[in-house]
């Protein structure tokens, strides 16, 4: 069987599956349509100003007891999927440390300067080099890391210095994030390979060029048409189950107006409404057209247009341009790759888009620029901003992401460059690598495209993606876009039961108790991201040395694990806590969140039990006994909510 697959040298990740001869991009890539595990989500741990304004520079928890500075503490299973930092080259060079499974020593160590350099930070998913200037202020560092960390019990990733402030002269300035998935039940058979080749290097930052096939593929070869304005065209059809595995077109200009105006429709197995409606620029990830960017699936180099993502479906499939100018535009060519179907219906998503944000400003207020319901997992975002007027700074709005209904953002950013791994804004040419950059002028406008391929965006219930205007909504900016994700139209959660641990009636109906050293005390605050400007008054309770909480909720017998959700208050920081399920204690991880925040208060934040605790159990005894974590006990809750799993194979729209 022949493969058109160009092998990159990278360093992989061999997960359960997935055997040390297969490339990991190709694997991701393969599996994208696969709708993850029950309890894997994705979390954030970065620089944000915890008061809401735009000082989103101080980036650590607390100083350990070997005088390293803490920038991520989990517990449990999981895996690192992105490490960003930028900084000027003034400051110190900042040792980062990984210690994994609760181990006394780091199992790897890399200084900022080495990614790219030093196993198993190599390229391409690693690199550091010397960035923009900013107007004199530079030079700037500009150092990502896309290389997987698996992790089965703990992760502590540490700094030999105090990353904060944003003084290019003190030595210690910050700006950073760690993007992670954690996981209900630890992966298995993990293990870390390494490879290296320039060549293969080259090959991967051009990957998006070559369709990933595992299967033999048709292509449909697309001849010259003109499309008047307001006509469509039908570019591809298939009558049976199959995957649209690659979209290339050749244009005879593409720039942003051709972009813009030019809409690519996708309908899969005769669904009311297409799958994905959306501009060209969207699509393809440039909505400007200044300059070529090639990103790993998709990109616009030249006249090309390319989109490698594998969109399966299982009955048709039809794929139509439209255009919406006025200006008639002519379609040089192109291809339509797609091949063989091998996804398990029940255990994969459809390829979709949320309705196209267009462009507007809200004064205030974040842009939406896009929110779905059901289930699956966000692979990609694209925004495209301007501001009022030429040569503004436009690029300090932080990305909201919120999941499943919790009203604390699970990804944010220290601005809207920070979100696709740059930094200093967007004052240079095109800044591309295999999973994101933009496109644009001086700071504005500019275009952002982020590939979430190996860190995607799990929902169960729904997903919401939204970004500042500015600092803190502070500007007249205009912005544009769109999610694109994996998606089934039904939920993979239900709310089977929920408790209000500072209510009497509440604690009543589900046989709560609360013993030893707990009071309960009231405050008006705010979330952190989009609603940090609504004012919530509650009633929680905080719990001391030798307390603890336990209560019954009813659950779906017919479960695949069980996501209690806690609003509680974050003013104090490492809010730790044994659980027990029916008098077992979960041992795949304590519930622990090791930030905090003194001035936006409130938090929704999830702990996952596995299956093996909760699988035919029409009701669940949880007991929660707080413990201490850097020398107080500070656990605190208003509420937990009951929320019912789902898995893959356990049935999707026909």
């Amino acid at each position: 069987m022949k493969r058109n697959i160009c092998v990159s040298a990278v360093s992989l990740l061999i997960l359960q599956g997935i055997s040390a001869q297969d490339d990991l991009i190709d694997n991701a890539v393969r599996n994208l349509p696969l709708l993850a595990p029950a309890g894997t989500e994705i979390h954030y741990q970065g620089s944000i100003d915890k008061t809401g304004g735009n000082a989103d520079w101080d980036w650590y928890l607390y100083e350990d007891a070997n005088r390293e500075w803490v920038v991520l503490d989990v517990d449990g299973p999981g895996c690192i999927q992105n490490l960003t930092q930028h900084r000027y080259l003034t400051c110190s060079d900042p040792l980062f440390r990984f210690y994994l499974d609760g181990s006394k020593v780091a199992q790897y160590e890399v200084r900022l300067s080495e990614l790219g350099m030093k196993f198993p930070f190599c390229k391409p998913l690693a690199e550091s080099y010397i960035g923009p200037y900013d107007n004199g202020r530079g030079p700037i560092r500009v150092a990502r890391s896309f290389v997987p960390l698996p992790f089965s019990r703990s992760c502590k990733v540490t700094t030999d210095v105090r990353l904060y402030g944003n003084d290019r002269m003190r030595g210690e300035s910050g700006w950073g994030h760690i993007v992670y998935h954690t996981y209900a039940s630890p992966q298995t058979d993990t293990a870390v390979v390494y490879t290296e080749s320039l060549e293969n290097v080259r090959q991967l930052k051009s990957r998006g060029l070559i369709p990933v096939n595992a299967v033999p593929a048709d292509t449909v070869v697309i001849r010259r048409t003109e499309l008047q304005p307001g006509a469509a065209c039908l570019l591809a059809k298939a009558d049976k189950g199959g995957v649209l595995s690659a979209v290339r077109l050749f244009a005879d200009r593409t720039d942003a107006e051709t972009l813009q105006t030019l809409w690519v429709e996708i309908t899969f197995d005769g669904h009311g409404t297409p799958d994905v409606l959306c501009p060209a620029g969207a699509f393809f990830g440039n909505s400007l057209g200044y300059n070529s960017v090639e990103y790993l699936l998709m990109g616009v180099s030249g006249g090309m247009m390319y989109n490698t993502f594998p969109m399966p479906f299982w009955q048709s499939a039809t794929l139509r341009l439209h255009n919406r100018g006025k200006r008639a535009f002519v379609l040089a060519g192109g291809t339509v790759t797609v091949g063989e179907n091998g996804y398990a219906r029940e255990a994969a998503g459809y390829f979709r888009n949320t309705p196209y944000y267009t462009r507007r400003h809200v004064g205030g207020e974040d842009s939406r620029i896009g929110s779905a319901a059901g289930s699956g997992k966000m692979v990609a975002a694209h925004v495209t901003c301007w501001a009022e007027r030429p040569n503004v700074i436009s690029c300090e709005g932080d990305v909201h992401v919120y999941i499943d209904g919790e009203r604390t953002p699970r990804v944010q950013s220290d601005g809207s460059e920070s979100y696709v791994s740059y930094g200093w804004g967007f004052p240079t040419p095109p800044e591309a690598h295999p999973f994101g950059g933009y496109d644009g002028l001086s700071d504005n406008p500019w275009s952002m495209t982020r590939l979430c391929i190996l860190d995607s965006y799990p929902f169960n219930s729904s997903i919401s993606f939204n970004i500042e205007s500015g600092e803190h909504n502070n500007q007249y900016l205009e912005h544009a876009g769109t999610i694109f994700y994996y998606g089934q139209d039904e939920p993979r959660e239900t709310l089977t039961d929920s408790v209000f641990t500072a209510d009497a009636r509440s604690r009543r109906r589900h046989g709560c108790r609360i013993s030893g050293n707990h009071g309960v005390e009231r405050a008006t605050s705010v979330y952190e991201g989009t609603y940090n400007k609504v004012e919530i008054e509650h009633s929680f309770v905080s719990y001391g040395e030798g307390s603890q909480l336990s209560f019954r909720v009813c659950t779906d017998p017919d479960n695949d694990g069980v996501r209690l959700l806690r609003t509680s208050n974050q003013r104090l920081p490492r809010q730790l806590a044994e659980v027990y399920v029916c008098g077992s204690r979960v041992e795949e991880r304590d519930w622990y969140h090791a930030d905090g925040n003194p001035h936006m208060q409130w938090l929704d934040d999830s702990f996952v039990i596995p299956a093996r605790y909760t699988r035919g159990r029409s009701s669940l005894d949880i007991r929660i006994v707080p413990k201490t974590a850097g020398g107080a006990t500070a656990w605190t809750d208003v509420a937990y909510r009951v929320y019912s799993l789902r898995g893959t194979g356990r049935g999707n729209r026909k």
